[in-house]
């Protein structure tokens, strides 16, 4: 196949998804109560559960052990992507606050935007934009359950520690058990059948990208569903608006950062592992706010501003991710084969047509050598074609002369 239909479907299937999520966000708005909690469609249970359970278990057949433990194993990937979401993204968004106390905005709303800023990456939406885009799938696994773990006690030390917030209980028994049924046993489970019947996997030839989708559709329609029924969101048209356009311009910019800084001369992080930054730096979980939120302001009359930022932003940030996935797309390629190292034209191609010498590859193909020892090689045979030809040359004028 050519390389022109591949990049073409490449292209569909992000217009594809997109569209996907586009739809569903529609029927979600259309009658969200068949998708909120207690409705017919029991979210709790089926999307909470079951589809976010069966999302990990396909990561667990579809990655290799390999992949997942070096993932587990980036250090330096993970203090970079906990440390922004935990001390970068909170101190910004302060410094944010602070100037926006000068406008006209409610002052609970500026200090929903705070709590915002103190939430851990979510255990689905930032490993599906990674693994839509084609980034480090497995350390986007990781850093999102390490997150979420984190977050536990992290995100109430730190609203207590911005906000001067009294005693705080939070029911980190429940949410650990929650992310250890839903994360870690599909992972476990899909790892151990991949390493005893690959072979039999591979054979089936099930099409996990497109169940994949489709249980991505399902939890972005139901959180959609738990946004529109939320009396919270029901606020006067220019509050909204305003905090709509706000959040939106938080979520590029951060994203536009990272992007920057990871990839820059600083960091260098290699393009799958930009797309893990990007979408795990700025993704932020409804599941664990809304619950600390509710317990440690319980009886606060502003309680529903203090929620608005994180219900506005959560679903934003599957809605932009998913409308960027073409572009990101685009990035990754063109970034890659910036970093790609390159020699002279002479170093990729050796064709003496007079001489019976090695080459790295036919006419057609252009060699790009990653590795020194590659490199090496190339200038070794460089080296030994123009001595070649340098003596054939000499030999051919003394032919000449003599024949003269």
């Amino acid at each position: 196949m050519s390389a022109y239909p591949v990049v073409k479907y490449k292209k569909m299937k992000s217009i594809y998804f997109c569209l996907g999520i586009i739809v569903a966000i529609v029927i979600a708005k259309v009658n969200p109560s068949i998708g909120s909690t207690g409705g017919i469609l029991r979210p709790e249970i089926t999307s909470k559960y079951l589809a976010v359970s069966l999302l990990f278990l396909s990561s667990g057949l579809t990655l290799p052990t390999e992949a997942l433990t070096a993932a587990i194993l980036r250090w330096d990937l993970h203090l970079f992507i906990q440390g922004f979401t935990f001390v970068i993204f909170p101190a910004f968004v302060y410094c944010l606050v602070s100037v926006l106390h000068y406008t006209i905005l409610h002052p609970s709303l500026l200090e929903g935007m705070l709590i915002l800023s103190t939430m851990p990456p979510p255990v689905s939406s930032a490993i599906i934009l990674t693994k839509a885009v084609g980034g480090n799938v497995a350390g986007a696994l990781f850093n999102s359950a390490f997150g979420s773990m984190l977050g536990i006690f992290l995100t109430p030390s730190l609203i207590i520690l911005i906000l001067g917030s009294s005693e705080v209980n939070v029911p980190s028994e429940q949410i650990f058990k929650q992310l250890f049924v839903t994360v870690v046993v599909p992972l476990v489970i899909g790892q151990i059948f991949r390493n005893y019947f690959l072979r039999w996997l591979q054979r089936q030839n099930i099409p996990f990208d497109t169940i994949g989708q489709f249980l991505i559709f399902f939890i972005i329609y139901t959180t959609f569903c738990a946004t529109f029924s939320r009396e919270e969101l029901k606020m006067d048209p220019f509050s909204l608006i305003v905090s709509i356009f706000l959040i939106v311009c938080l979520q590029l910019g951060i994203m536009v950062f990272l992007l920057l800084t990871s990839s820059g001369s600083i960091f260098k992080f290699d393009g799958p592992d930009t797309a893990t930054i990007v979408f795990c730096g700025t993704h932020k979980s409804l599941t664990l706010g809304i619950p600390v939120i509710d317990i440690i302001f319980d009886g606060n009359p502003n309680i529903s501003f203090l929620s608005i930022p994180l219900l506005i932003y959560n679903p934003l940030q599957i809605l932009i991710g998913g409308m960027m996935t073409g572009l990101f797309q685009d990035w990754l390629k063109n970034h890659e084969n910036r970093r790609r190292p390159r020699l002279p034209a002479s170093c990729y191609i050796v064709t003496l047509p007079t001489v019976s010498t090695p080459s790295l590859c036919s006419n057609s193909e252009v060699y790009h050598p990653d590795h020194w020892c590659d490199k090496l090689l190339c200038c070794c045979i460089l080296f030994n074609s123009c001595m070649l030809q340098i003596r054939i040359d000499i030999i051919s004028r003394s032919v000449a002369s003599k024949a003269l």
